[in-house]
C-alpha cells in the first residue's frame, strides 16, 4: 500500500501485513518532493514457515534438541528435500558447475539463513547442526538399523530413552537419486575445505562423521537450543 506523508523528514516505518509464509519479497522505498522522486536500494526478505515443527530432547550433554523429521518432510520416514551444501533451495541437478558454494571460502554457516537450509526454511531458531553436534549424537546415542513404517534407517536413542529416526535417504548427484534405502547423508554446517563439507553418513554397518563434495545433494535434519 502507498502511504502519503507531507512535510515529513527522518525515518518512516511501514508495517506490511498479509504476507505469504516461506516467500521471498523485494521492497523499494521512494520519496517525492518538489525536486522529484528518489528511490532506495532494493532489499529482500523471506517470510518464515508458519508450521510448528516438533523436536525431541534426547538427553544429550549439550541439551541440544533434534527435529523429528527432515527439512521438506512432514513425517520422520519421509526423505524430504535434498540440498547442496550452503544452498537453501532444492534443485533438479547437482553438479560442481551449478553449486553456489563449490570453491567458495566460507566458515561455519549454522544459523545463517543465506546458506543454512534449516534456518532459511524453518526459521524460529532452527539451524543446521555443527559437526561437533553430530559427533555428540554418534558418541552418546544407541543406533539401531531398522525398517520403520516402510522406510529403512536408524533409530537413534538418547541417554534419556527418547529417540529420533533418520531415514536412509541416499544422495543426489547429477540428476539421479543414489542409494536411497541403503545409505544416508546429512549435512553439517561446517566446511572442511572450499570444495568439501562435513556431514553425518551411514549405512547398515556404520555411522560416522565424515565429509563429502559440497555440490552433492544431501538431506538436512535441523536442531535448536
Amino acid at each position: 500500500n502507498n502511504v502519503v506523508l507531507e512535510n515529513t523528514t527522518g525515518s518512516i516505518a511501514k508495517v506490511i501485513t498479509n504476507l505469504t509464509p516461506n516467500t521471498t519479497y523485494y521492497v523499494k522505498a521512494y520519496a517525492t518532493n518538489s525536486s522529484g522522486t528518489s528511490y532506495s536500494e532494493v532489499i529482500s526478505f523471506t517470510t518464515l514457515d508458519k508450521v510448528e515443527h516438533d523436536y525431541v530432547d534426547l538427553g544429550l550433554p549439550s541439551k541440544l534438541k533434534w527435529a523429528t523429521y527432515n527439512v521438506g518432510a512432514s513425517s520422520p520416514e519421509e526423505y524430504g528435500n535434498y540440498y547442496a551444501w550452503g544452498e537453501v533451495t532444492p534443485k533438479t541437478e547437482y553438479t560442481p558447475s551449478n553449486s553456489e558454494t563449490y570453491g567458495v571460502p566460507l566458515t561455519d554457516i549454522s544459523g545463517n539463513p543465506q546458506y543454512d537450509a534449516a534456518a532459511a526454511n524453518w526459521g524460529g531458531g532452527w539451524r543446521m547442526p555443527t559437526n561437533t553436534e553430530m559427533q555428540e549424537l554418534i558418541d552418546n546415542c544407541t543406533w539401531v538399523w531398522l525398517l520403520q513404517n516402510g522406510t529403512m534407517g536408524y533409530k537413534v536413542t538418547g541417554p534419556n530413552g527418547s529417540s529420533i529416526f533418520l531415514p536412509a535417504a541416499g544422495y543426489r548427484s547429477g540428476s539421479s537419486l543414489n542409494d536411497a534405502g541403503g545409505y544416508g547423508g546429512y549435512w553439517s554446517s561446517k566446511p572442511l575445505s572450499n570444495n568439501l563439507a562435513y556431514g553425518l553418513y551411514f549405512d547398515r554397518s556404520r555411522h560416522d562423521a565424515s565429509n563429502s563434495d559440497r555440490y552433492r545433494g544431501y538431506t538436512v535434519r535441523p536442531v535448536r537450543e
